[in-house]
C-alpha cells in the first residue's frame, strides 16, 4: 500500500510535534513536512504535493482560509483536513467553501483525526461531532442572504499583505516575506483600505481582529 503524504501546518510548535508523533505512528502515513506560518503552508504544499494537509486555521503570515483558497487552486490534488478550537458552524462552513473536506476540532481523539485522514482520501467529508451536515445546511440557508462582503474583493496578494500587516510587518517586511518590491506592497496595501473602506493602521488591525486573520496575541 502506497503511504499517504501528508504536511502538519499549526504555528504552535509542540501541537506539530503531537500531531508528528501520532500520525507517523499509522503505517500508512508518511509526514512530508510541516509548516508554521500561513506562507510556509503554501510553499511546502506546491513543493511536495502531499496528498493531505493538515491545517491550522488561524495561522500567523496567512490565514487558514487564505491557505485553503491558494492549496486548491496551486495543488488541487492535495485534500486538506481542518484542525481547528472552534466547534462552530460557521468555522466549518468558511472551512469547506474555501476547499476543506475535513473538519476535526482540536479535542477530538486521535483516533478521529485519522478517520478524517482516511475520509479525505475517499474524497468523503468528515465534520467532528457536535458538527453535523444537518446543521451545516441550515447555517448555510440561513447566511445565504448575508450582506455582501467587501473582503471578497481582495486579491490572493492583497489578502496576504493586509494580514502581514495587519501583523506588524512594514511594506519592506512584507515585500521580504513575499518576495516583491517594496513599492508593489505599497500599492497592494493602498488597494485594500481603498476596497475595505479604511482609512487608519488601526482601523486595518481591528478589520483584521474581527475576522479573525489574527489573534491578540499576534
Amino acid at each position: 500500500m502506497r503511504a499517504i503524504s501528508i504536511v502538519l501546518a499549526d504555528d504552535h510548535h509542540f501541537i506539530r510535534h503531537g500531531l508528528r508523533a501520532v500520525l507517523a505512528a499509522e503505517p500508512d502515513f508518511l509526514i512530508a513536512g510541516e509548516a508554521a506560518d500561513g506562507i510556509e503552508a503554501v510553499a511546502l504544499v506546491e513543493r511536495t504535493r502531499p496528498a493531505i494537509l493538515i491545517l491550522d486555521l488561524l495561522m500567523p503570515g496567512l490565514s487558514g482560509l487564505e491557505v485553503l483558497r491558494q492549496v486548491r487552486r496551486r495543488s488541487p490534488h492535495t485534500r486538506t483536513v481542518v484542525l481547528s478550537m472552534h466547534a462552530d458552524d460557521a468555522y466549518a462552513v468558511q472551512a469547506l467553501r474555501n476547499g476543506a473536506l475535513g473538519y476535526v476540532v482540536k479535542d477530538a481523539s486521535t483516533n478521529e483525526l485519522v478517520q478524517a485522514v482516511h475520509a479525505a482520501m475517499r474524497g468523503e467529508r468528515h465534520l467532528s461531532p457536535p458538527l453535523s451536515e444537518r446543521d451545516l445546511e441550515a447555517y448555510i440557508s440561513a447566511a445565504s442572504d448575508a450582506p455582501f462582503d467587501r473582503y471578497e474583493t481582495l486579491t490572493n496578494r492583497e489578502r496576504e499583505v493586509l494580514q502581514l500587516t495587519a501583523e506588524g510587518c512594514t511594506s519592506g517586511e512584507a515585500a521580504a516575506r513575499l518576495s516583491i518590491s517594496p513599492r508593489t506592497a505599497e500599492g497592494h496595501r493602498a488597494n485594500v483600505m481603498r476596497k475595505l473602506g479604511l482609512q487608519s493602521q488601526a482601523e486595518l488591525i481591528r478589520f483584521a481582529l474581527e475576522r479573525e486573520l489574527i489573534s491578540v496575541k499576534s
